[in-house]
């Protein structure tokens, strides 16, 4: 999700959470793997998710869209490490 999460970064994620359009989420991608999506919006009893960076990953324009019970949290904040305001 390069570049609005990082490798490292620890989040803060709630289950059970209703799932929201342009919010990130926690989903379970074809093959069980486990990743932080952007939900974008629903399609029939799923979601389209997308990835931040067009030039790498995986999203639904590859493996469609993902069933509603593999949405399995949202994201509600980065929680490590800690950002200051001027990016640093």
């Amino acid at each position: 999700m390069e570049p609005t999460l990082a490798h490292g970064d620890r989040l803060l994620v709630r289950h059970g959470a209703q799932p929201r359009e342009h919010q990130l989420a926690v989903v379970v991608l074809p093959g069980g793997v486990l990743a932080v999506k952007r939900l974008s919006h629903r399609v029939g009893t799923g979601w389209w998710v997308q990835r931040d960076n067009p030039v790498e990953g995986v999203d639904s324009r590859t493996v469609g869209a993902v069933p509603e019970a593999d949405v399995r949290a949202m994201v509600v904040r980065r929680v490590w490490p800690v950002r200051r305001r001027d990016g640093h």
